[in-house]
């Protein structure tokens, strides 16, 4: 097996765990509230302290893997996680539970962006493509099973074997890291820590993603507001204090590069938005009669749509380039939103054609901003690249969820057609962007060169 194929096996195996981690938790929380006495507000922090774990280590992550070593950081970051699993699977309140989390998503948040730094250095920007599309296609198969997987542990065993099981498979990725990694090269180089922009940045995303929390309540809509905009001004300063600084815990200069910031725009407002226009059709769809069996099983046109674009995205995107890759998947994607919203009775046939438009929109521009995220990235900066790319996708996930829930909070049972209406506008925000980027560079970029690269 090729070097760069055990480097990606490694990273996909901890992608997964991360992907796991984010759905199925959600399958126990009947039995966790029983078993540890939980509220509803305290159950929600079991993810929401999974995701913030996650989202304030990763500006971090730059600077350990060069004090450090990515080989060395990805081993640890895989055993911080194992410990974090045990111990979420033997807390014994819901307070001890929720701290576990936090640790667990450390682990994770360290493992993503140095392990998909070090996958996406391996491979030539005309094979990012593929690669992509492979990671995808990881990130299609883990929630579309994961929470029928759950649901049969949880009912044989225990919801505490959701967390145990992941232990076999944190362990196999440290032993496979182990054995095929390759070491560290040693660094005369001991970059100093950026205190005051890592403090900045991890005030900003605590306050954000604490807003997010507070604004999908309808009893703290007002206080999450204001902290909303306390994390925007933190978020100015630490933009203002680190756009320019020589060793900046992130290296914001980056966000210049046109393919990176067109992708995380692309991946703020279609990924995103779907995250969000899926919660509220659950309840609108619940109110419309049907069961949740039957809105579970909406997932699977989503899934084949996804899988048909993610291959789609694969094999064209070196040939075509992102723009009508891009407007295309925005245009299905908004059409699927559009279709949902003109549903008034359950029926069958219409809600599979909305779900398989939004997975083969959603998917064809999750597999096309990835890839244009990365394809111009020289092997140097990709750790950084990483990191901004990994925060802004949890980001992503998180407010297209709490925008379209306080929407809907604050127009009230009748305001579905109006959060769906808002999920469309917002999912076709990019597409002026879209049509002006200049696609010259990237495609100059995909032009084989058989001299320089090797099969995988």
């Amino acid at each position: 097996m090729a070097y760069r194929s055990k480097v990606a096996l490694v990273y996909l195996l901890g992608f997964a765990l991360d992907l796991l981690n984010m759905f199925v938790a959600s399958i126990a929380y009947p039995d966790i509230a029983q078993q540890l006495h939980a509220s509803v507000t305290e159950l929600a922090w079991i993810t929401n302290a999974y995701m913030l774990g996650l989202t304030l280590i990763i500006p971090l992550s730059v600077w350990l893997a060069a004090r450090v070593g990515e080989r060395r950081l990805i081993l640890a970051s895989l055993l911080l996680f194992a410990i974090g699993s045990a111990l979420v699977a033997q807390a014994g309140s819901i307070e001890s539970l929720i701290g576990w989390r936090l640790l667990q998503g450390l682990g994770g948040g360290l493992l993503l962006p140095v392990g998909q730094a070090l996958a996406y250095r391996e491979f030539p920007p005309t094979q990012r493509a593929h690669f992509t599309g492979v990671v995808l296609l990881v990130a299609l198969m883990v929630p579309a099973l994961s929470p029928a997987a759950g649901g049969l542990i949880v009912q044989a065993l225990s919801w505490r074997w959701i967390f145990y099981l992941n232990l076999p498979v944190t362990l196999l990725a440290f032993g496979l890291g182990l054995f095929w990694l390759k070491a560290d090269q040693p660094s005369s180089e001991r970059p100093t820590l950026d205190a005051r922009g890592l403090l900045l940045a991890a005030t900003a995303l605590s306050l954000l993603l604490i807003a997010v929390s507070m604004l999908s309540e309808t009893d703290t809509r007002i206080l999450g507001l204001f902290v909303l905009v306390l994390s925007v001004l933190t978020l100015c300063i630490y933009l203002r204090d680190g756009w320019r600084k020589p060793n900046a815990i992130l290296d914001l200069q980056l966000i210049k590069n046109p393919s990176l910031r067109l992708a995380m725009l692309i991946y703020l407002c279609v990924p995103g938005v779907f995250t969000g226009t899926h919660m509220i059709a659950v309840l609108y769809l619940h109110i419309l009669g049907l069961g949740a069996a039957q809105i579970g099983a909406l997932m699977l046109p989503w899934a084949v749509g996804s899988g048909v674009a993610i291959m789609l995205g694969k094999r064209v995107f070196n040939r075509l380039g992102p723009k009508p890759l891009l407007s295309a998947g925005m245009l299905l994607q908004c059409l699927g939103i559009v279709l949902l919203m003109r549903i008034e009775q359950p029926a069958s046939t219409p809600l599979i054609i909305a779900y398989a438009l939004m997975g083969l929109g959603g998917s064809l521009c999750s597999v096309t901003a990835q890839t244009l995220a990365f394809v111009g990235i020289t092997p140097e900066k990709m750790g950084h690249s990483s990191a901004l790319w990994n925060i802004n996708r949890q980001l992503g996930f998180c407010l297209g969820a709490a925008l379209l829930s306080s929407l809907l909070g604050a127009l009230g049972g009748e305001g579905f057609r109006y959060c769906f209406l808002a999920a469309a506008l917002l999912t076709l925000l990019p597409m002026v962007s879209v049509l002006r980027f200049d696609s010259t560079t990237v495609l100059a970029l995909l032009a084989p060169n058989p001299l320089k690269e090797k099969s995988i």
